[in-house]
């Protein structure tokens, strides 16, 4: 879950190295570092515990000249936060040097293997176990640093992606993957001359040139300064480049005026709907038209069952396509988590639909889940955010939510593009299989069309909400209560609040709190309700007298016009009326926006929450 950006070319690297380690820091924040390569071939590694701004400090007092370089940010897998630990790591004789984001499983094995051989270790990383290997190999091979590579990577176990540089030799980067993404952008100076700039993702990238190859897994990309570039595999097999236009705007990746990226991505959540659901509306025909289903007509059509694979929000949302999908469309949907789906040897039927959700497409258990599925020959359809990413490409087909870079870690509108669009894959299957009535069908269409300029009343009438969440600072414990579709959503709302505020939030099903949780409730456990007039209203109700008799505060998301919810309420949300399968798309606004003030009232920080990253690349 670390960020890697590279360079080489004319420019001076560093500054590129920096600026691209502030657009990765979402990745990963525990320690940053950079390596540089001057034109005389001499190697400068310089390191910090904590954020990019401490190493940009610990920088400033080195000369840190250079035409290429790789830079790294970290979040720890192996090892505790600290200097050593961070990368640029050494290899014994400071030969080489490398960055890496993934896990070397078998890091242990090797070790001790090198150790045998007489290298010793500073750090408790499996990077630098790499790092030595690829200079043993080197070593004993007799051979070039490119070939070394090659060698050492097919006795790893694990997945990787990786920078490396060597020492006198300011002309070549090699980077390698597998597992991790890495991405190879392609520029030209301005006297026509091509560079080379390499990312975990777009981020560092597109400020430069929109031109990128994804590498595919166990594949090298050797970078000359001459601007020519070949990549090969781990059989040293020569493979040809596919050269991609990247579709990210550089404004996406800046908060414009917000204090923090999470806030703008809140309030983004309108447009960004409308751009998801864009082409795939037709309102003239009150119409869904969505490529990913009509190309794969007949395995939807004769699917036996679809099984979703999700983490974290993602598999919130999944639940939430879970009951949209079976009740427009008649096919059973399970739910699991990628993580203990991919280790349970589950049952997979060969017409089978698998759909993977993840907004980065790179979640490493979510990636895994999908491979053992097609291996048993299920059918995959991913659900993604990011172009190109590994999920996309390993998937048969899929529909991307299209809601632009998502840089919070704590996830929000990829969060309501994944519900739509979910819905909206339900909506095209009920069309082809006639599970909907051309009413019912033309109306959810309809009222799917009209969720942007609902969702943004719903943000324009809860503006109050950072006056009151300083009340909740003192709380230790919170309750989030739905029913239906909403328990997802109360699933949602306690995550955010965990993630974010570092409060211990749980979400229940309502009907299951006299089954245990109602024994927490007292007058100092807020409990918030989602509960608008829609669906089992009555029964919501009665959970509410249950709390209140217990002396529990109660903030509740309720129905524009409602009284008597509101009336039992201490504090209220109020959103505009839709059907219940799309009430989550607008409960969920005010449930994002309490856990955003909660958390600034805490002095939290939002958008780098302690011990987490925004793609979760490693197990």
């Amino acid at each position: 879950m670390c960020g890697i950006v590279g360079y080489l070319g004319e420019r001076d690297a560093y500054p590129i190295l920096i600026k691209g380690l502030h657009r990765l820091e979402y990745r990963g924040y525990d320690s940053a570092g950079v390596a540089l390569i001057n034109e005389e071939g001499e190697m400068t590694v310089c390191k910090a515990k904590g954020k990019v701004s401490v190493l940009e400090e610990v920088a400033a007092e080195r000369d840190m000249r250079g035409t290429m370089g790789i830079a790294h940010t970290r979040w720890a897998t192996h090892g505790e936060p600290n200097e050593c630990n961070a990368h640029p790591h050494y290899s014994q004789s400071k030969e080489l040097t490398l960055v890496h984001n993934g896990i070397i499983e078998n890091y242990k094995a090797l070790r001790e293997e090198l150790t045998n051989q007489g290298y010793s270790f500073v750090s408790e990383t499996d990077t630098e176990v790499l790092v030595q290997l690829i200079e043993f190999v080197k070593s004993t091979h007799h051979c070039d640093l490119v070939r070394a590579v090659h060698l050492a990577l097919k006795s790893v176990i694990g997945a990787y992606a990786i920078a490396v540089l060597e020492k006198g030799n300011a002309d070549r980067l090699i980077v390698a993957r597998k597992g991790s993404p890495l991405i190879v952008g392609i520029g030209k100076t301005e006297d026509g001359k091509t560079e080379f700039y390499v990312g975990s993702d777009a981020t560092p990238i597109v400020e430069y040139t929109n031109q990128v190859v994804y590498l595919k897994d166990e594949e090298i990309a050797v970078l000359k300064r001459d601007g020519s570039y070949t990549i090969t595999n781990l059989s040293n097999v020569e493979q040809t480049p596919q050269l991609q236009t990247l579709q990210v705007n550089l404004d996406e990746l800046e908060k414009g005026g917000y204090a923090h990226f999470m806030l703008k991505e809140i309030y983004e959540q309108p447009e960004s709907i409308r751009t998801c659901l864009g082409g795939r509306i037709d309102a003239k025909k009150r119409d869904v038209i969505l490529s990913g289903i009509l190309d794969n007509k007949k395995r939807f059509l004769n699917a036996r069952r679809i099984i979703i694979c999700a983490c974290g929000t993602s598999w919130h949302s999944a639940l939430i396509g879970k009951y949209f999908i079976e009740e427009a469309c008649q096919i059973p949907v399970e739910v699991e988590y990628a993580s203990e789906f991919r280790y349970r040897n589950p049952v997979i039927f060969k017409d089978d639909i698998v759909v993977a959700v993840s907004q980065s497409g790179e979640t490493a258990d979510t990636l895994a889940a999908i491979k053992l599925a097609k291996e048993k020959g299920a059918f995959i359809y991913g659900v993604c955010n990011v172009i190109g990413s590994s999920i996309a490409r390993e998937a048969n087909s899929g529909t991307y939510i299209h809601v632009g870079p998502e840089i919070g870690v704590a996830s929000t509108k990829a969060f309501t593009g994944q519900v739509v669009t979910l819905a909206l894959i339900g909506l095209a299957i009920a069309k082809e299989k006639k599970t909907l009535s051309t009413e019912m069908y033309e109306m959810l269409v309809d009222e799917l069309r009209k969720i942007p300029q609902k969702m943004q009343w719903t943000l324009d009438h809860n503006k109050n909400i950072d006056r009151f969440a300083q009340m909740f600072t003192y709380c230790k414990n919170f309750i989030y209560l739905g029913r239906g579709y909403n328990y997802p959503v109360a699933l949602e709302g306690a995550l955010k609040l965990k993630e974010i505020s570092y409060i211990h939030a749980e979400g229940y099903p309502a009907a299951e709190m006299k089954h245990g949780p109602i024994a927490l409730v007292d007058e100092e456990m807020p409990v918030v309700v989602v509960a608008p007039k829609r669906g089992m209203y009555e029964k919501i109700v009665s959970n509410i007298q249950e709390i209140k008799s217990r002396h529990g505060k109660i903030i509740s998301v309720v129905t524009q016009g409602d009284t008597v919810v509101k009336g039992m309420s201490d504090y209220t949300f109020v959103i505009p009326d839709t059907r219940d399968c799309y009430v989550p798309l607008l409960a969920v606004l005010p449930l994002q926006l309490l856990s955003y003030y909660v958390a600034v009232a805490k002095g939290r920080n939002v958008d780098q929450p302690r011990n987490l990253a925004k793609s979760v690349t490693v197990e």
